[in-house]
């Protein structure tokens, strides 16, 4: 017999402002949504401050070795597929630092596969790979979801720091979790569719984690991408263009530099900002955590002639002596 269960979650609640969409405008129906979604932005904003807190924990995790892990199913799980993947070709993160589980694996991306995201055992054996030293993430709008239960016992008992990621506040799952991060964005517009509001606020909060972690570890200089891997035409040029906005220099100084760096945009950036040789550059970078920031400041307050100033009016004379491998883009 195929077994049932009723959930209790904001998120299965009927909505009383479009129990008349089915019959509404479709720019009624456009704007009910609209005016849904504006709301899950502040919904988010209060699960900042514990945000933040998961956010250190991750970064110190990483630089002791540690992976973060996302455990979920269905939307959930999609959408944590869709972080991961992202930071390669985003910020140059190694592979594997951030790894989705998604429950039923790569089949079920696509198509739903019956009954997985009720299946504890497979939540804890897909954790069975976590350490001691990682970062799991469980998220299930809901906040039961067995699958993620399972990862989260799992990765309890092998002492990584845990985190629920939901939009129920009541959520069972909150006592497997260090850190619980509620975005309590009520009912949908189309009653239990947690791939609306739920999915959306999850999906902000992604963003927000996995962004700050890179920037913490050193993979931004100001707020641009020095890290983005270059795969086609359109990041190739716009790496040029960082090093341009950075630093001041012309389009030419700048290709030319870039080149000697071997397409890598992080030395290139400092070699500029620095008016140092790009050989010097990669031994500053290396020494200083592979962060443009910290290796500038090491090279500037080294040589009083250096300015601290992290974006001159003009460009200093390209010094290209190296050369590396490319390393550079961003999503399309």
């Amino acid at each position: 017999m195929v077994s049932d269960v009723r959930v209790s979650a904001p998120t299965e609640e009927r909505h009383p402002g479009t129990v008349g969409i089915d019959t509404a405008s479709t720019l009624e129906v456009l704007t009910l949504m609209n005016e849904a979604d504006r709301t899950v932005a502040d919904a988010v904003g209060e699960l900042l401050p514990e945000l933040a807190l998961l956010v250190d924990h991750a970064v110190a995790a990483i630089r002791a070795g540690g992976h973060v892990h996302y455990f979920g199913a269905g939307t959930s799980g999609r959408l944590a597929v869709l972080d991961a993947a992202e930071l390669l070709p985003t910020f140059n993160a190694p592979e594997g630092l951030f790894v989705a589980h998604h429950a039923g694996g790569p089949t079920a991306l696509l198509r739903a596969v019956e009954n997985v995201e009720d299946d504890i055992d497979l939540g804890s054996a897909d954790a069975s790979v976590v350490t001691g030293q990682d970062v799991v993430i469980g998220l299930t709008a809901s906040g039961r979801t067995p699958y993620v239960k399972g990862a989260l016992m799992c990765a309890r008992e092998m002492g990584a720091r845990t985190a629920l990621i939901t939009a129920n506040p009541g959520s069972e799952l909150a006592a497997h979790a260090d850190h619980l991060l509620v975005a309590d964005t009520g009912p949908e517009v189309l009653t239990g569719s947690t791939r609306l509001k739920a999915g959306t606020a999850q999906k902000l909060v992604l963003n927000s984690f996995s962004t700050a972690v890179m920037i913490r570890l050193g993979r931004t200089w100001s707020n641009l991408m020095v890290d983005v891997v270059a795969t086609n035409a359109k990041l190739r040029g716009r790496v040029v263009r960082i090093l341009q906005e950075a630093t001041g220099a012309s389009d030419e100084d700048a290709r030319i530099v870039l080149e000697a760096a071997g397409g890598q945009l992080k030395p290139a950036l400092l070699s500029l900002l620095a008016d140092v040789p790009v050989d010097v550059a990669l031994s500053a970078l290396a020494a200083g955590g592979d962060s443009v920031a910290t290796a500038l400041t090491a090279l500037t307050t080294s040589s009083p002639t250096h300015s601290s100033s992290p974006t001159p009016p003009t460009a200093p004379t390209p010094s290209p002596t190296s050369s590396q491998s490319a390393s550079t883009g961003e999503l399309s």
